[in-house]
């Protein structure tokens, strides 16, 4: 059922790397009526896309470890066990082309396929920001494990190549613990003989 809402105001706390957007609105209640008004903040950082890079061939998946601000008082480390991810730039870009590009410059290997998961809001309550998110067909082997990143971003990204078996073991243990990476994973082990047939049947 959809229900309406009404923005009584909008401007901007703050602009700097992100964006904060302040708001005054109210909306239509589950019980009838209108709610009275309320200020919500919000931060627009834009929209991400996020890749899966994955091996048929030898059952092993790529996963990047780097440092993340936002996790300073995690449990654990502020450097994380993530996947492919990157921000959506350019007008007219699109998700597969930032997919593409991003798994370039982060793990150092070409896209042979790209299939979707979901798209999903990363926390609603606060801020815009959306993640695509795929599951990419590579070949491991031409992935080289070490350092990589765009230096001018800051990136310091560490690529490591491991079994699904052993991502799974991390993801199990803790190890793993950004929404990307958990849903992907777990997509991956609940769609891999689907996606195995899938691959199978495509030219090469």
């Amino acid at each position: 059922m959809n229900h309406s809402f009404e923005i009584l105001d909008k401007s901007i706390c703050y602009s700097g790397f992100f964006r904060m957007e302040k708001y005054r609105l109210r909306h239509e209640l589950f019980a009838g009526g209108w709610s009275s008004e309320m200020t919500r903040e919000c931060l627009e950082r834009g929209h991400a896309v996020a890749v899966l890079p994955y091996d048929p061939e030898c059952d092993q998946v790529v996963l990047l470890e780097q440092f993340r601000v936002g996790a300073l008082e995690f449990p654990g480390s502020p450097w994380l066990l993530e996947i492919v991810a990157g921000i959506i730039d350019h007008p007219g870009e699109t998700t597969e082309d930032v997919a593409r590009r991003e798994t370039v410059e982060e793990a150092g290997c070409e896209l042979l396929d790209l299939v979707p998961i979901c798209q999903y809001l990363v926390s609603p309550g606060g801020t815009s920001e959306s993640i695509t998110l795929f599951c990419g067909r590579v070949d491991a082997s031409a992935v080289t494990p070490g350092v990589r990143g765009v230096a001018a971003e800051h990136e310091d990204i560490r690529v490591h190549v491991v079994s699904r078996a052993e991502a799974q073991a991390l993801l199990s243990a803790g190890r793993i613990n950004s929404a990307a990476p958990i849903i992907a994973l777990q997509w991956l082990e609940l769609n891999r003989t689907k996606l195995l047939e899938r691959w199978r049947a495509a030219p090469t």
